[in-house]
C-alpha cells in the first residue's frame, strides 16, 4: 500500500476516533450530539489540514532541534546528499537535537519537504559506517512518504488522549443512570488505546520495511546493525528526559524506553530481531 492511500486511511480512521468522542462528550455533558459532532468534525477537518502543513514544524520545535547549514556541519550534509542520491529522492534538510540520547528520526510532508534529525548524541556515538546506517534508514522513510504519517498519529493520538480528560473533566458533574453512562465513560477510555493500536500497528511494521531500505540505501547493513545495538544500549542506560512519548515511533529506537519492550504496547518491533534480519541481508546480500 502506497504512502498516500496509508496517510488517507489514517486520516479517516483517527477522525472517525475522534467524532466518537464528540458523541460521547455530548452523551455526558448533555450537549446535543449534532452540535457535538459538527463541533468534533471541524476540529478534525482543521487538525488534518494543520497537521498536513505543519506538524514537521512541531516535532522539530518539540525537541528543539536545528536546521544546519552545510558551512555548520559539512560532512553530514555529504553523507545526507549522497544517501538521497542513492535512494533517488531530493536531499532532505538537515537538523541537529540538542541531546545527549543518541537517537534519529525524519518528519516532513513529503521528501521534497522533508527534515533529517540526529542528536548530538549520535554523532558522537557512532562512527562514520554506523551513522551512515542509521540516516539511510530513515532516508527509506523518507523515500517511504512514513514521516507524515508517523507526525500525524503522535498529534492526533496526543490530542484524543486531551480530549478524553477534558470530557470526563467537563462531564463528571452531570448524572447518568444504569449501564448506559458507565459504557460511555468506558468508550471514551477505550478511544486513545484504539487511537495508540491504530499508531503502533502502523509504525512496527514500517520500522523493518526502513531497516531493509536502509540497507540497500547504505549498503552497509552490518553498521547499521551495530548502530542499533550501540543505540539501544545508550537508550536503556541515558534515556530522553524531555520530549512527548507520543512521538517515540517516530524515533529509529524508543528513545524513553528503560528497558527493551516487547509485544502489542511497543512501538518498534524488537531490536534484537531488527538485528538478526540485518546480519541475514548482509550474509545473503539480497538488500
Amino acid at each position: 500500500m502506497g504512502g498516500t492511500a496509508r496517510t488517507a486511511i489514517l486520516m479517516g480512521v483517527l477522525t472517525g476516533l475522534l467524532l466518537v468522542v464528540g458523541f460521547i462528550a455530548g452523551y455526558l455533558t448533555g450537549a446535543p450530539i449534532s452540535y457535538t459532532l459538527a463541533i468534533f468534525l471541524c476540529i478534525a477537518i482543521a487538525m488534518n489540514l494543520g497537521i498536513y502543513w505543519y506538524a514537521d514544524r512541531w516535532v522539530l520545535r518539540l525537541y528543539k532541534a536545528k536546521i544546519v547549514s552545510e558551512a555548520e556541519e559539512p560532512e553530514l550534509h555529504r553523507t545526507v546528499e549522497r544517501l538521497a542520491s542513492s535512494a533517488r529522492i531530493p536531499k532532505p534538510r538537515v537538523a541537529i537535537i540538542p541531546t545527549d540520547t543518541p537517537n534519529a528520526f525524519a518528519t516532513g510532508r513529503n521528501p521534497s519537504h522533508s527534515v533529517v534529525a540526529v542528536t548530538q548524541g549520535a554523532m558522537r556515538l557512532l562512527n562514520k559506517d554506523e551513522l551512515e546506517g542509521v540516516l539511510g534508514h530513515e532516508l527509506g522513510h523518507v523515500k517511504n512518504r512514513d514521516m507524515l504519517i508517523n507526525t500525524m498519529a503522535a498529534i492526533i493520538g496526543a490530542v484524543i488522549t486531551y480530549v478524553m480528560y477534558f470530557t470526563l473533566f467537563a462531564g463528571g458533574g452531570r448524572r447518568r443512570d444504569g449501564g448506559a453512562g458507565i459504557l460511555a465513560i468506558v468508550a471514551l477510555i477505550m478511544i486513545p488505546f484504539c487511537a495508540m493500536l491504530v499508531r503502533l500497528s502502523i509504525s512496527r511494521g514500517r520500522e523493518f520495511e526502513a531497516d531493509r531500505d536502509g540497507a540497500s540505501i547504505s549498503r552497509k547493513p552490518l553498521a547499521l546493525a551495530s548502530a542499533l545495538r550501540s543505540l539501544q544500549s545508550a537508550v536503556r542506560n541515558r534515556p530522553m528526559q524531555k520530549g512527548n512519548p507520543s512521538t517515540s515511533h517516530m524515533f529509529i529506537v524508543n528513545p524513553f524506553a528503560k528497558v527493551s519492550m516487547r509485544g502489542l504496547f511497543s512501538t518498534h518491533p524488537p531490536t534484537e530481531e531488527r538485528i538478526r534480519r540485518l546480519e541475514e541481508m548482509a550474509k545473503t546480500g539480497r538488500f
